[in-house]
């Protein structure tokens, strides 16, 4: 990528945010090559995110939504470097992740962690909670033996789990349960920003609503920065300050999170929220609703990534991939659009 293409991401990425961001992705990439043959050849590549760019502002959270298979759970890991990127930067705080090494990345591991989706297989069954919890703090040799079990009793009692709850194993949990213990070695190290990956999407709603509700709390006493990846729009207003809409490993659409619920400009984020059932039979839905499957990441559609599915293509669609540029006419200095028709939409 070019300096001036670079220039020009960071321009559009610092006129998203009033603040600093604490966290900076640009037109980060994360290919898997197909294989086959006799001599295992690359036949291609599976584009799982393909540029993508956008800013965390601490203490706020970005809800990142879309379709499964959209490549939002990839991009999550990828930005924390549990998969490598193809290509791209991600800065924290000014140092950049991608480009440092194995040493340096395990110093700065603490102050990035992640809450995955299934809150049974991230957790070792062969461990009680208390080892759980207290792993990262032997790994990083933090503080003496009794300051770290203090310290796992503190994060118990944080995350609303009973002091007994050390010397028990996962599956006498729920898993709501669970997913508290996997928040609580999330928070072991003193983290400032956490990628939560589906945190809630295997629970019950009403626990879904309990785990939530500490989330949020959690943040307000820490002042944690979120990267909140989901497919739940509901889930997604609730906590988030901003939205992403990505789409087949692009972000189509961003802004605050009242702009996206209250005036959706980009046709799939349009149809995103059409897609959501509406419990009042007289609230008809008012745009064209989405139709087809979502292409295959392996040979993505020349031009609009959308283009296929969307009602208001136009041959223009076809031939160049739209940039993510501000749309002035919603009145948030934040949003952006990656749609040629959208003043015309």
């Amino acid at each position: 990528m070019s300096e001036a293409t670079r220039m020009e991401s960071r321009s559009i990425s610092v006129s998203q945010t009033e603040a600093t961001p604490v966290l900076r992705v640009e037109e980060l990439k994360k290919y898997y090559p197909i294989r086959g043959g006799v001599f295992s050849r690359k036949k291609g590549d599976v584009k799982a995110v393909q540029g993508v760019s956008f800013d965390l502002v601490a203490g706020q959270t970005l809800g990142l939504v879309g379709e499964s298979g959209c490549g939002k759970s990839t991009l999550g890991r990828t930005l924390m470097r549990l998969e490598e990127p193809t290509d791209g930067r991600v800065f924290y705080r000014g140092k950049d992740l991608v480009s440092c090494s194995k040493k340096e990345l395990f110093a700065l591991r603490g102050k990035l962690q992640m809450i995955f989706q299934d809150p049974y297989s991230s957790l070792n069954p062969r461990l009680p909670v208390g080892e759980i919890i207290r792993e990262p703090l032997d790994v990083h040799a933090i503080g003496t033996r009794a300051s770290r079990e203090e310290k796992v009793r503190e994060l118990c009692r944080a995350v609303g789990l009973k002091e007994e709850a050390i010397n028990r194993y996962p599956h006498e949990f729920s898993g709501g349960q669970r997913q508290r213990v996997g928040i609580a070695r999330a928070l072991a190290l003193d983290p400032e920003i956490i990628v939560a990956d589906e945190p809630v999407s295997a629970l019950d709603v009403s626990v879904q609503a309990q785990v939530i509700n500490l989330m949020v709390t959690l943040q307000k006493r820490l002042g944690l920065t979120y990267l909140f990846i989901s497919h739940d729009l509901s889930v997604v207003e609730y906590i988030s300050d901003s939205v992403a809409i990505m789409y087949l490993g692009r972000i189509v659409e961003m802004a605050k999170k009242e702009t996206i619920f209250r005036r959706p400009t980009h046709p799939y984020t349009r149809a995103l929220l059409d897609s959501v059932p509406k419990p009042d039979p007289r609230r008809r839905r008012t745009h064209v609703p989405i139709q087809g499957e979502i292409p295959s990441p392996v040979n993505p559609p020349r031009g609009s990534p959308f283009h296929p599915r969307c009602p208001y293509m136009i041959e223009a669609c076809k031939e160049a991939v739209p940039p993510l540029d501000p749309f002035t006419e919603s009145g948030d200095p934040t949003h952006v659009v990656a749609c040629i028709r959208k003043y015309e939409i």
